[in-house]
């Protein structure tokens, strides 16, 4: 059952990452610890993130320019992977899934009024930093990086293009981070190792799949399926935390 249940998590999360570039932890992560514990989830599932991205981003041009414009957003995502990463290993997850399921639906809700959040040029610069910290520690301790990282992608207004380039590299420089983070406190070892290389076989079967997908969409589509898993991800995500 743990096999049938890993195995068909990582298939349809790996797919649905290949079609709008973000999703996997978020969607794997429920649904592999029914029938495992949440930190072996978590050790098992970065390996194929890492694959995932690294050949997200290599497929499309222009890395250096989103690198240099979203540094800060990077740099205190790693710290803030290594905070989540602790106390993930001291505390229950719930309250901060709740936390971050409402603030996503709240996000999804305003979004869909005619109050559309956007988030100004000049603001950018100071919301970066704040920004970062806060995916790094709901990824540390929730392994869902993507979720806060896209509401803040979206809102500035990126279209489809930068934001898969961006929210290809924070996802790599995150779980590289929170490779070395669980590794450290002793959440990865040698089995859940190979394990997670196998689950890297399995997912990016799937995830070419979903990039055929993700490249046939145009730009409004795109924002309208952005906005229907962030609804389905933040509705899980209380739902995890309410049980």
């Amino acid at each position: 059952m743990t096999i049938v249940v890993g195995t068909l998590a990582v298939l349809v999360a790996a797919f649905v990452k290949g079609a709008i570039a973000f999703g996997f932890p978020t969607i794997a992560t429920p649904l592999f610890a029914l029938v495992v514990d949440v930190r072996t989830a978590v050790a098992v599932l970065i390996l194929p993130n890492l694959a995932m991205d690294v050949v997200q981003a290599v497929r499309r041009p222009g890395l250096l320019p989103v690198l240099r414009r979203h540094a800060v957003l990077y740099v205190t995502g790693i710290a803030g992977t290594f905070l989540g990463t602790y106390w993930l290993t001291r505390f229950s997850d719930r309250q901060a899934m709740l936390v971050l399921g409402l603030f996503v639906l709240g996000f999804v809700a305003l979004n869909a009024s005619r109050f559309s959040l956007r988030v100004k040029p000049s603001w950018e610069r100071y919301l970066a930093g704040p920004a970062g910290l806060v995916a790094g520690v709901m990824g540390g301790i929730t392994n869902a990086h993507g979720t806060p990282l896209v509401v803040y992608f979206y809102a500035l207004g990126l279209d489809k293009g930068e934001f898969v380039r961006a929210i290809s590299l924070a996802f790599i420089v995150y779980k590289a981070a929170q490779l070395v983070a669980v590794t450290q406190a002793g959440i990865m070892t040698l089995d859940l190792f190979w394990l997670s290389v196998l689950a890297t076989a399995i997912a990016l079967a799937a995830f070419g799949l979903g990039l055929l997908v993700q490249d046939r969409m145009n730009q409004r589509v795109f924002n309208r399926v952005i906005l229907g898993v962030l609804t389905a991800l933040g509705g899980l995500l209380v739902f995890r935390a309410m049980r």
